[in-house]
C-alpha cells in the first residue's frame, strides 16, 4: 500500500494533465490502510513523490548541498501527514469519507494549506472539464467514494474520462493576447533585472507586437524592481501603440517587499495584483523582517485589458485556495506566471502549468501562462 501510493503520487504528479487522475487513488489507500501507523507512511510516501522536485529545486534556489534540500523536502512533508494520521480512522463507511475529505479542506486554506501542495482535488478539471462548481462538487463526491467500498465505480469513471479527455470543449480567447516565455538566468541572491534583461525583454514584447499581439503577458519578475525609472523606461518604450504589458516585478517599501503583476502602456504602469501566497521560507518568512508579503485573501482577480482576470503567480498555482478564491468572483480569464530558474532538472514547471490548465478546463476559463523558464527549458 506505501509503495502503491508513492507510484499515484509520482505518476499523479508527472506533469502530465491525462495522468494527474492517477492521484485519486491516495483516498483509498489511505482509507483502507491497516492502521494509523500505515495510514501516515502511505500519506508520506504519497506527499515525497508529488513533491520529489522539491529536494533539488531548494539546493539549485539556496546555492545549497542537496542535504539542505531533503530537509526542507521531509520537513514539508510533517504539516500534510501530521493532518491525515490524526484524522484518520478505522471504522469503515461514510464517516471515514466525511474525515478525508475534513482533512482535504484543512490542507486547501491557509494556515495548514500554506503547505497543501498535490491534493487530488485539482483533477476535477480533468474529469469534469467546463463543469465550474458543480464539478468540483462532483470531484469531492467522488474523492469520498474512494475512500469507500465503492471505489472501483469511480475509478473506472475516472479511467474512462480521461481517455476522452482531449475532446473537452475549448474556451474562447480574447483576441490579442499573448503569453512570453524566457529563459534570463539568475540567482537567489540576485533576483532583480538589470538595463540589458530589460532591453531583451522589450525586444522580445516588440516582435510580438508585430505578430499582431495587443496584451502581453510576461512572466514572474520579468520587470524587475519597479521604480520610477523602470516604469518611464517602458512607457518610452511603449510610446505611440496601444499595447498593454502584464509583466512580473517586486515593489519594495520599509517593511519588506510584494510580489506583483504590473500593468504598463504608454500612459505609464502600476501593480494591479500582489501575491497572496509567496513562497514559504524563500520568500515569505514572518519570523524576519524583510521578506515578501503574504496577502493571503486579498486582491482575489484584478482588471487586465478590460477584463476580469484571476492572477497567480507561481507557488499559487501548487495550492487550491487562491484560485477557488478567484472564481468566486467569475473572472473572464486565468492568468498565471511564474520564475522558474530554479527548477532545473524537476518537473516543477511542468506541474503548474498541468494545474493552472485543470482548473481554467474545469471552470471553461481562457488560460495564458507566462514563465521564466530554467536553463535548457525552452
Amino acid at each position: 500500500m506505501i509503495a502503491a501510493s508513492g507510484v499515484s503520487g509520482a505518476i499523479g504528479w508527472s506533469g502530465s494533465a491525462l495522468t494527474l487522475p492517477a492521484s485519486c487513488v491516495f483516498p483509498t489507500l489511505w482509507a483502507f490502510a491497516p492502521n494509523r501507523l500505515i495510514a501516515a507512511l502511505v500519506t508520506l510516501a504519497y506527499f515525497l513523490s508529488a513533491s520529489r522536485g522539491l529536494p533539488v529545486g531548494a539546493a539549485n534556489f539556496f546555492g545549497a548541498s542537496m542535504l539542505m534540500g531533503i530537509a526542507l523536502w521531509i520537513a514539508a512533508s510533517l504539516v500534510f501527514v501530521s493532518v491525515y494520521f490524526v484524522l484518520w480512522s478505522s471504522r469503515s463507511g461514510w464517516s471515514r469519507a466525511v474525515r478525508y475529505v475534513v482533512a482535504s479542506a484543512l490542507m486547501s486554506v491557509p494556515p495548514l494549506g500554506i503547505l497543501g501542495w498535490a491534493n487530488p482535488i485539482t483533477a476535477a478539471g480533468i474529469l469534469f472539464p467546463g463543469w465550474g462548481w458543480w464539478g468540483l462538487a462532483a470531484m469531492v463526491i467522488g474523492l469520498m467514494t474512494m475512500t469507500t467500498r465503492l471505489w472501483p465505480v469511480f475509478a473506472l469513471f475516472a479511467m474512462s474520462v480521461t481517455t476522452l479527455a482531449s475532446s473537452a470543449s475549448v474556451a474562447d480567447f480574447p483576441e490579442g493576447w499573448r503569453a512570453l516565455d524566457t529563459r534570463f538566468s539568475t540567482t537567489a541572491a540576485s533576483q532583480t533585472t538589470g538595463y540589458e534583461q530589460q532591453l531583451a525583454t522589450i525586444r522580445l514584447v516588440k516582435a510580438a507586437v508585430r505578430s499582431g499581439a495587443n496584451t502581453i503577458i510576461l512572466p514572474e519578475s520579468a520587470l524587475g524592481i519597479w521604480t520610477a525609472t523602470t516604469e518611464a523606461l517602458w512607457a518610452r518604450e511603449l510610446k505611440g501603440s496601444d499595447v498593454v504589458v502584464n509583466g512580473g516585478a517586486i515593489v519594495i517599501d520599509e517593511d519588506g517587499y510584494d510580489n506583483v503583476m504590473v500593468q504598463v502602456s504608454s500612459d505609464g504602469g502600476k501593480p494591479i495584483y500582489r501575491q497572496r501566497m509567496p513562497v514559504p521560507v524563500s520568500m515569505w518568512h514572518p519570523w524576519a523582517a524583510g521578506g515578501a508579503k503574504a496577502r493571503f485573501l486579498e486582491n482575489p482577480i484584478t482588471v487586465l485589458r478590460d477584463h476580469q482576470i484571476a492572477p497567480l503567480i507561481c507557488y499559487e498555482l501548487l495550492l487550491v485556495w487562491p484560485v477557488l478564491q478567484s472564481m468566486l468572483f467569475d473572472p473572464q480569464v486565468l492568468v498565471a506566471t511564474g520564475n522558474g530558474w530554479w527548477t532545473e532538472g524537476t518537473n516543477i514547471v511542468a506541474i503548474q502549468t498541468v494545474s493552472a490548465n485543470a482548473w481554467a478546463q474545469l471552470f471553461n476559463l481562457p488560460v495564458f501562462i507566462a514563465v521564466n523558464q530554467p536553463r535548457g527549458e525552452l
